[in-house]
């Protein structure tokens, strides 16, 4: 139960920190927030200090920064705070700031979350270091043995990207099982590095159930000071999302199945697994893992939000970019038309998701 606990708490802070984005850039552009909600539902616990209402709600999946007149006016949606006249309402709506202020509004909800992975990313680096693509070892009569590869060699490109870390070698692998792949590696020679090329295709393993190279790597290696603390820490958050990114197109190319879709409580129950397995380590174990884990799932929560689907902070900044190109407001009823309809279907295909994964658990 403490496992699952600690598991909602890390949701819900990063739900709490996206919203809080939300709710920041709409104080700091003058926007009325009506109220400031983690979870969704009935009120469990609700305060109400200055203008805006603080409310913790009773399904803790999610939360809502709601802002006065997103869509209407103060005189169409007939909604009036209490002691406000309707020409301060409006002055003080959404809807009627500039096109400036309200993307602001909107996309500061995604960047806090990347923020958010950063700040995490930092102290995961700082103490547990980062993924030296260096070579440690390298299996006899492996391809890549047959390529020419040895301990020492460092991999520095793969396919003609710059490979930053080992994951970027292994997401390569996972994206393209049994390809050949161009490696480049470097290799110390007389005070400097000599370059080395290839073409290496790796080979399956019945053992392992994929498709191997034949080298090994160091694991986690400690940074040697804060400037490369701060330049992993960046690219811990870079992979994330190129990782979040080409998973989202395998899915609409129809490469990865609903099995390999998680929603919140596959993540709740992933997270609480890592708990457990955790704390025999001690409590800072136990941290460290969870902000690994925030890593993941706030540059992903983040990626998701970005996307042009109506319903979404995407969807709604593509509404507010497309104003901004033609210097002219969309019709405000049509554009909540879409965004209601496609919050429908986000709904719909999260009840799907909510299914799958309590099936998946049973």
């Amino acid at each position: 139960m403490l496992n699952i606990i600690a598991a909602v708490l890390m949701f819900g802070i990063i739900v709490l920190v996206h919203e809080f984005g939300h709710f920041i850039a709409a104080k700091l552009n003058g926007i009325y927030v009506v109220e400031f909600s983690i979870g969704f539902g009935p009120r469990l616990l609700s305060f109400k200090r200055g203008e805006t209402r603080y409310s913790l709600k009773i399904i803790p999946l999610g939360g809502s920064c709601l802002m006065l007149n997103e869509f209407d006016s103060a005189e169409e949606a007939g909604v009036l705070p209490e002691g406000m006249s309707k020409e301060e309402a409006d002055e003080r709506g959404f809807i009627n700031k500039s096109v400036w202020a309200r993307i602001a509004t909107v996309a500061a909800g995604p960047v806090f979350n990347f923020v958010l992975a950063f700040f995490c990313a930092l102290v995961v680096v700082w103490r547990v270091g980062y993924m030296s693509p260096q070579v440690i070892q390298v299996e006899a009569g492996s391809p890549a043995s047959e390529a020419g590869i040895q301990a020492g060699d460092t991999i520095t490109r793969i396919n003609g990207k710059a490979v930053e870390d080992y994951r970027d070698i292994e997401l390569e692998r996972l994206l393209k099982p049994g390809q050949t792949m161009e490696l480049q590696w470097s290799r110390p020679s007389g005070g400097g590095y000599e370059t080395y090329r290839a073409d290496v295709t790796p080979e399956y393993s019945a053992e392992s159930g994929s498709y191997l190279l034949g080298v090994y790597f160091p694991g986690y290696v400690l940074a040697d000071d804060i400037g490369e603390i701060v330049k992993y820490s960046v690219y811990n958050v870079k992979y994330q999302v190129k990782a979040a990114v080409l998973s989202l197109g395998m899915l609409v190319k129809g490469q990865v199945s609903a099995d390999d879709v998680s929603g919140p409580v596959k993540i709740v129950s992933v997270v609480s697994e890592t708990v457990e397995e955790a704390r025999q380590y001690g409590f800072e174990t136990v941290m460290l893992n969870l902000m690994n884990l925030c890593i993941i799932i706030s540059a992903n929560l983040a990626v998701i939000n970005l996307l042009p689907i109506p319903g979404l902070d995407g969807g709604r900044l593509l509404f507010l970019i497309i104003e901004a190109l033609r210097r002219k407001p969309i019709d405000q009823e049509k554009e909540g038309m879409i965004h209601a309809a496609g919050l429908a279907l986000l709904m719909v295909f999260m009840v799907f998701i909510l299914f799958h994964d309590i099936q998946s658990l049973l």
